[in-house]
């Protein structure tokens, strides 16, 4: 919100200039759109018992209430744009209380760089007062499965603020011109509420023009694109603009030029790696878990993995240790879930009985998870002598 105060030294009163929520609901009144006046007027009430204007916010609060105005976030005001193609939904409406019970697993670095870009919207009086652009708009880039959409749903978490998913599957639409006609409406959708609107996929929609291979019709959808950013951007202070791609080196140069935070999302360090194992395997009754050689065994053998990978592993090790009866999940369990995982392809009984045997698991136990006997499993070991 901007908020200019003077003061008035002649009746001691104060003359309080609300910029930019004034201007959404004079818009929303213009355009007949009742529920952008009801979700600005709350923005600016709260805004304003924020700065100690408890009594001006709470008249506005009563108008609202008169008039039977809905909550700002009630999913059910809301009707998410379709295509006019197939008539699929091209975006999602996801409410900050679906995160909730959402775990996060960050580095110490990348929940500061998280925290800091969100304290653009805590403290945007004092950055306006500084002459500091407001604009929230975060890049998010890395390989796939490492979080990216985590990230966005804890800033949801942490600004409370709705997240509007576009949908990219059904926004690349067959006939010509309308993959523009459906960004602009995702974009408009966005604008109606305070809200995160987050582009997964990004590469999708916003590839860079100077690549031969590609259709003037997709060209033109970046061209369209970098319009509704820059509108959206200077129109919607209190909102947030979040893009997410596995393939950073197909953007546009301009792309780049829109997101004033830019954060690289890599795979997780050995840390993260342990907090991951901890979080998705503490359903299921860990047996090894005063043992940190056991623990740096897994770690070690995870490096490399996408936290997307890191929580397959552990629920196909949980779910095989049910289906089994078993009351536990033992290291060995986990072991052997990480070589089918890293194995797609067929692997012969051998290879995986030299695996489990060079990080000690008893010669019983493979026996038992390979569901080979004893002895077959002792011939495999000698046969390497």
């Amino acid at each position: 919100m901007r908020i200019l105060i003077l003061n008035d030294t002649q009746n001691d009163s104060k003359t309080i200039v609300m910029y930019t929520e004034l201007l959404k609901i004079i818009e929303g009144g213009l355009n007949k759109d009742p529920r952008k006046v009801a979700n600005y007027a709350r923005l600016l009430a709260e805004n304003l018992s924020k700065d100690g204007e408890a009594k001006t916010a709470e008249r506005i609060l009563k108008v609202l209430q008169s008039n039977q105005a809905q909550p700002v976030y009630l999913d059910q005001v809301f009707t998410p744009p379709v295509d006019q193609e197939t008539r699929l939904n091209i975006a999602d409406l996801i409410m900050p209380a679906a995160t909730d019970e959402v775990q996060f697993i960050f580095s110490d670095t990348m929940r500061s760089k998280l925290d800091a870009f969100i304290g653009r919207l805590q403290f945007r009086n004092q950055l306006h007062a500084a002459g500091v652009d407001l604009a929230a708009s975060l890049l998010l880039y890395g390989p796939p499965g490492c979080g990216k959409t985590s990230l966005a749903y804890y800033i949801s978490q942490q600004t409370k603020l709705p997240l509007v998913v576009a949908r990219l599957d059904s926004i690349v639409s067959s006939l010509l011109g309308n993959t523009s006609k459906n960004i602009r409406r995702v974009f408009e959708f966005a604008s109606r509420q305070p809200c995160i609107l987050f582009l997964d996929e990004f590469d999708a929609i916003a590839k860079a023009r100077d690549d031969q291979h590609e259709l003037g019709e997709l060209k033109r959808v970046v061209n369209s694109l970098l319009q509704n950013i820059d509108e959206f951007i200077q129109a919607n202070q209190s909102n947030i603009l979040i893009a997410a791609t596995n393939h950073q080196e197909l953007l546009d140069r301009a792309i780049w030029r829109r997101f004033n935070s830019i954060i690289e999302v890599a795979k997780p360090g050995s840390q993260e790696i342990k907090a991951l194992l901890s979080l998705y395997l503490q359903k299921g009754n860990v047996d090894f878990e005063q043992q940190s050689k056991k623990w740096d065994t897994l770690v070690d053998l995870l490096h490399g993995c996408s936290p997307a990978d890191i929580k397959a592993i552990c629920q196909n090790t949980v779910a095989q240790s049910i289906m089994s009866q078993r009351k536990a999940v033992t290291h060995a369990d986990v072991l052997l879930q990480f070589y089918h995982f890293k194995h797609h392809n067929a692997s012969s009984a051998k290879a995986l009985v030299e695996f489990l045997s060079q990080h000690d698991v008893a010669q019983k136990t493979i026996s038992d998870l390979v569901d080979i006997s004893l002895r077959q499993v002792q011939n495999y070991l000698n046969s390497n002598n």
